[in-house]
């Protein structure tokens, strides 16, 4: 049972498909051999995953930055505040 689906998946539905996994995997009562693959599957959608939220927080990080180019650090639910002041500026 190998997933070899191309990283087309969105992050949902690769999140979606390794909380099946975890879900079948806990229940224990798989062969030894289908464990195996899909513990592996599991790891690759778990970097898969890890690696799109590590490009949401660059390019979220790229999108705070100030006219100099500087990173802006403001607390998550000042996020709207700040967006406003830099679009009327």
């Amino acid at each position: 049972m190998k997933d070899k689906e191309p990283q087309s998946r969105s992050f949902e539905s690769s999140l979606e498909a390794l909380e099946e996994i975890v879900g079948k995997l806990e229940h224990g009562d798989l062969p030894l051999e289908e464990s195996l693959e899909l513990f592996e599957q599991g790891i690759r959608l778990s970097r898969e995953c890890q690696e799109r939220l590590s490009q949401a927080e660059r390019r979220i990080e790229i999108l705070m930055r100030d006219q100099q180019g500087r990173p802006v650090v403001a607390p998550f639910e000042d996020g709207k505040e700040l967006l406003a002041e830099e679009i009327e500026s």
